[in-house]
């Protein structure tokens, strides 16, 4: 039985997404970070790095979304949840996801999470960084109607995540973002992602 530890509403979220999507059976572990619990010693004998997700399989354990998304398609190809037998197409498949994590991430990290938060200059020039990233998903990265083109992959409830967080900050003008709005609503739409808006307390943007 695989174990997935994630926090509501985080990152993480594109793991739990991924796992409901594959049809796998699984149980989520609630990680509350605002209480602090992925500092506590048990935790960070599963993560030593203190952060969500962490994936519990029969092998070990794999963090990062980029690395978990990859093994739930592999492990679960039937559900064509990425284009594992494209090794180019799986490649591009993976470097979104890796971009969305250490490049989108850290951006809106920055500007919506902050203690304290950014204020004058310094949350202007985070606010841009973040519509400039939006904007080259928007313009290029999304191939759309998903990120892959005409077929649903892990990646668009990766990227669901951080136009949530996006839209919750007003910073998804749909004026400026179509592509991205309508791509919001087309995930949440799914049946995978109600059941994890659902399990994790929260409802669609």
């Amino acid at each position: 039985m695989l174990k997935l530890y994630f926090s509501p509403g985080a990152c993480a979220m594109a793991s739990h997404i991924a796992l409901e999507e594959s049809g796998a059976p699984y149980d989520a572990v609630r990680i509350d970070l605002k209480k602090g619990e992925q500092k506590t010693p048990a935790y960070l004998a599963i993560n030593p790095a203190g952060v969500t997700p962490a994936l519990e399989t029969e092998r070990g354990v794999i963090t990062q979304n980029a690395a978990i998304l990859g093994f739930i398609a592999q492990t679960r190809p039937q559900q064509n949840l990425a284009p594992v037998g494209d090794p180019f197409r799986m490649a591009r498949f993976n470097a979104f996801n890796g971009w969305l994590g250490s490049s989108l991430h850290p951006a809106m990290g920055r500007l919506l999470f902050s203690r304290p938060p950014l204020e004058g200059e310094a949350r202007t020039e985070a606010v841009e960084a973040v519509l400039v990233k939006l904007q080259l998903v928007e313009d290029g990265l999304l191939e759309g109607p998903w990120v892959m083109g005409d077929t649903y992959t892990l990646a668009d409830g990766y990227l669901m995540v951080f136009e949530r967080w996006a839209r919750g900050a007003d910073l998804l003008d749909p004026g400026r973002f179509p592509g991205l709005n309508a791509h919001l609503d087309r995930v949440q739409g799914r049946a995978a992602v109600q059941r994890v808006l659902e399990a994790e307390g929260l409802d669609a943007v």
